[in-house]
């Protein structure tokens, strides 16, 4: 457990870690790659290192050394391990690694801690079949263990509707290149998150492979092509960057954040436009951004986050002091993250004297003068940090589990540390 002191006044400046969503798709694509690669500013945490270690397991040869990562590339060659491959919590890297492995040769068990097992597979296991995969869970639902027999894909249209995750698209679209045939991908309904399959389209692309956007939700990769050895940086977190704006706009002060592209294709940049709507004055620079907090308007007001998932813990405790009733919408996926993340918040806001209700797929949060608590993290990274970023304002925080922020940003602590200079 860590208590954390209120800050008197914010005026700092901190630079960011690489960010998760990168580091993972860059990893994928490198190993799969013709060559070698070298990765600068990897993200070391404790989702990468099971992502690298995954990948070591099935026969990529991986050298850390920092921030740099050499990887040589596979030509797609995977090699099952003949035992288990053990993921943590790590959502990511199960469904990236689900298509992956489908190219190997088989078999490769993928499973998890308790939470990893309860999170399903079944839209992307289906769409797999369908591309010639046979992989095999032990529930409906596609809950792992799963077993990838591998063996390849033989290409074809996959059709997704109303999926919970924009990760099982990224999955098929990394592995699609190494099809026997083209692959079309068809979106159809609501599909959350959808700014980082640009990501992933974009990584692809660093790398030597064109995903193409056919039409409106058609997205179309041809075969045989390969992702290509290189050297690529890896730009900052902009969901570890939503903590420090946070800390900006609670305090009234002024933060200034390195090694942050303010045209990142990450979602969780949006989150500078609602700060903007929330009084905050934002200037983006060369590799920069800094944040004045400002007064908040009041009212109700409603907040639309399909966009931008992991920047919803740092909205809703940002919502917990604004005068006002804040409706949070578009979020159910967040019920299968490392936490039921609106069951958590909702039940964290409440022990700091916030009124907080559960919707099916959000949050309703009644402003005002929020306490310091003993906050249960859920062994959820971006709630102990959203709460920490509160205890900045509300004496008496105190947050438990904090090692968990390692699963994303292990320097959290320290860097929050660095506010109080």
């Amino acid at each position: 457990m860590i208590a954390v002191r209120p800050l008197e006044k914010l005026d700092a400046t901190v630079r960011l870690p690489g960010s998760k969503s990168l580091t993972q798709r860059a990893i994928a694509v490198a190993a799969l790659a013709k060559g070698d690669s070298l990765l600068r500013n990897v993200l070391v945490a404790d989702d990468t290192t099971v992502f690298a270690d995954a990948l070591r397991m099935a026969g990529v040869e991986i050298v850390q050394s920092g921030r740099d990562m050499a990887i040589r590339g596979t030509s797609g060659v995977l090699c099952s391990p003949l035992k288990e491959i053990h993921l943590g919590n790590n959502g990511t890297a199960l469904r990236l690694l689900t298509g992956i492995f489908s190219l190997g040769a088989g078999p490769f068990v993928l499973t998890g801690d308790g939470r990893l097992r309860e999170r399903p597979l079944k839209p992307l296991l289906d769409a797999l079949a369908s591309l010639g995969a046979v992989i095999h869970t032990q529930d409906a639902k596609g809950c792992p263990p799963a077993r990838i027999e591998g063996g390849g894909l033989q290409g074809g249209t996959v059709v997704l509707h109303d999926i919970g995750s924009s990760q099982y698209v990224s999955s098929l679209l990394i592995a699609a290149p190494y099809a026997e045939g083209d692959v079309t991908v068809v979106l159809e309904g609501r599909i959350p998150s959808l700014p980082y399959i640009g990501l992933t389209i974009d990584t692809m692309g660093a790398f030597g492979v064109k995903a193409e956007r056919d039409g409106d939700g058609r997205y179309f990769v041809k075969s045989g092509q390969f992702y290509q050895g290189r050297e690529f940086m890896i730009e900052g977190d902009a969901s570890s960057a939503s903590y420090f704006f946070l800390a900006a706009a609670l305090l009234k002060g002024r933060i200034s954040v390195e090694n942050i592209d303010p045209r990142t294709r990450q979602g969780d940049i949006g989150f500078l436009g609602l700060l903007a709507d929330l009084g905050c004055t934002v200037r983006r620079g060369n590799n920069r951004i800094d944040v004045a907090g400002g007064e908040m308007p009041g009212g109700e007001m409603e907040f639309d986050m399909d966009g931008m998932p992991d920047a919803v813990p740092s909205l809703a405790v940002l919502c917990a002091v604004r005068s006002g009733r804040s409706i949070i919408r578009n979020i159910g996926h967040l019920r299968l993250k490392e936490s039921d993340r609106i069951a958590a918040l909702a039940a964290e806001l409440r022990k700091t004297g916030i009124g907080a209700e559960e919707l099916s797929d959000g949050l309703i949060i009644e402003g005002g003068a929020p306490r310091g608590a003993r906050i249960e993290t859920w062994n959820d990274h971006r709630i102990a940090m959203s709460f920490a970023i509160l205890g900045l304002l509300a004496p008496g925080m105190e947050i438990e589990n904090e090692a968990c922020t390692g699963k994303s940003f292990p320097g959290f602590w320290k860097t929050l540390a660095g506010l109080y200079r």
